[in-house]
């Protein structure tokens, strides 16, 4: 699902760098915050998250796929975050976002 570029690896599917760079975990946390939970705040601890938000905002076409992708990810690959979300929450989550959609 991930391929390496220059040492970097980035998901395979299209848009795939552009998630690569927000971070899976972070766009869910991100897009469950604007359209399942307003109090959900994880995304926010990231000192990062500017740029990732304008990276978010800029590949809205993309962002069904990727939850698709997201849901069907190893949990183990998906808990490799500092959000302190476990990858089975990480897919719930984007399971709900899809849901609000």
């Amino acid at each position: 699902m991930t391929r390496a570029t220059a040492g970097r690896h980035t998901f395979s599917f299209e848009g795939g760098e552009q998630l690569t760079t927000i971070g899976a975990t972070f766009f869910v946390s991100n897009l469950y915050c604007r359209h399942v939970d307003s109090t959900h705040r994880n995304w926010e601890s990231i000192k990062t998250k500017h740029s990732r938000i304008s990276t978010i905002d800029s590949s809205k076409r993309h962002h069904l796929a990727w939850l698709e992708h997201i849901v069907g990810m190893n949990d183990a690959n998906l808990k490799k975050n500092t959000l302190g979300l476990d990858g089975a929450t990480t897919k719930a989550m984007a399971q709900a976002i899809l849901k609000s959609l």
